[in-house]
């Protein structure tokens, strides 16, 4: 067995569920950075496919420098109009050819971002979306490193996270945005646009949600509309979210820069049901993290895992591997643990400089063992993180 520098420790703070100050973000489906964070994905993923098929391996690529460059609008109760639509600026590095054969890759990036924009964004028409090419070929030293024929090695010098499990805001910022975006949420209220921001301020037993939601302006008839439609999402969110299982009271405020005395200026109101359409840029990595939060409390890695190389680049493959193996040793051990892995550019990916594990109560030598054998194994099938990914089995914002 490959011998792998796993170290853990007990640490002496108090787990974050018994501290009396938490903080959660999570950015939505329809906000600009998690929409950047999206098409850089997609794009990536489709790349891969693309090479699997044709080439038989994924080639070299990083396409996570990718931008949301906001539009301008005119929004109107009853419906208003685009002026100037968003651009999106594909930018970072894929292989185009491979011997003598062109690749596509801005037919891959636009026909990616195309594909997601109209399954995900309702009134968002990737038709009249400013597409802008800027991404060139990859550095031919990174190249090297990725080759299979070389042995593949680590991307980067870099670092992932996880932890596990999630605390009780954690769960609720995650269900508050899903259950917002969902199908059964916009059949109730066709008015919510995608763009939600759900922000989570928890002192002690309170919990204070704030929930940015874009209406859309064709289901708005007026500032009176508007307001009686957001009493009516408000106690829709009170009554199913109102109270936590730990007995913690909740409550939820809405667009909280509403003045009704401003008439159309002091509502949220859009025609595309995102800020994206009205000035409001996003890029890939201001958004979450690879399990969907903004976690001041906690650790995390600020790396753009979106859009990155799903083969050797540890920006991406550890803070997933980390991720998943936190969850399998709460799941298996009990113990609430932080994990860092870290490693160096060229190093074999299954052989981390170090893992690095965090208890919040003292193992046993049995739970330690398990630990140990969780981690070992999970390095060992960290090719299993790359098939999920070009699969699309795992969210990464």
């Amino acid at each position: 067995m490959v011998k792998r520098n796993i170290v853990i420790t007990k640490v002496r703070s108090i787990p974050l569920e018994k501290q009396k100050i938490e903080i959660v973000e999570r950015k939505g489906l329809g906000h600009p950075d998690y929409i950047a964070d999206s098409l850089a994905e997609s794009f990536s993923e489709e790349l891969c496919k693309y090479y699997i098929k044709n080439f038989g391996k994924v080639l070299h690529h990083n396409v996570d420098k990718l931008e949301v460059i906001g539009g301008k609008t005119d929004p109107e109760f009853g419906g208003g109009k685009v002026i100037k639509p968003i651009s999106i600026l594909f930018s970072g590095r894929a292989t185009d050819r491979f011997s003598e054969t062109e690749i596509p890759v801005k037919e891959i990036a636009v026909d990616s971002a195309d594909d997601w924009i109209s399954k995900n964004l309702r009134f968002l028409d990737p038709d009249s979306i400013n597409y802008m090419f800027e991404t060139k070929s990859g550095s031919a030293n990174l190249s090297s490193v990725f080759s299979s024929d070389a042995g593949i090695g680590s991307n980067d010098t870099s670092f992932g996270v996880g932890y596990a499990p999630l605390t009780e805001s954690e769960k609720l910022v995650l269900d508050i945005e899903k259950y917002t975006n969902s199908k059964d949420f916009k059949r109730k209220f066709p008015f919510s646009g995608e763009d939600i921001k759900v922000m989570c301020v928890r002192n002690h037993k309170k919990i204070d949600i704030t929930v940015a939601m874009a209406f859309v302006d064709r289901y708005v008839n007026s500032i009176s509309d508007y307001f009686r439609k957001k009493t009516e999402i408000v106690s829709e969110l009170s009554q199913k979210f109102g109270t936590t299982p730990l007995e913690r009271k909740v409550k939820i405020t809405l667009n909280g820069m509403d003045d009704k005395s401003l008439g159309k200026n002091g509502c949220y109101l859009t025609v595309t049901g995102s800020s994206s359409e009205h000035g409001d840029d996003g890029a890939v990595g201001r958004g979450n993290r690879v399990n969907g939060l903004i976690t001041p409390n906690r650790p995390m890695s600020l790396e753009a895992s979106a859009g990155k190389n799903p083969v050797n680049h540890i920006g991406k493959i550890y803070n997933l591997l980390s991720l998943r193996l936190a969850q399998k040793i709460y799941d298996s051990t009990g113990l609430e643990i932080n994990l860092r892995a870290v490693g160096r550019i060229g190093q074999p990916l299954d052989q981390p400089l170090i893992m690095a594990v965090e208890t919040f109560e003292k193992p046993g030598e049995e739970q330690k063992n398990k630990i140990i054998d969780l981690i070992n194994d999970g390095l060992s099938k960290i090719n299993e993180i790359t098939k999920d990914v070009i699969a699309g089995k795992i969210a990464i914002c």
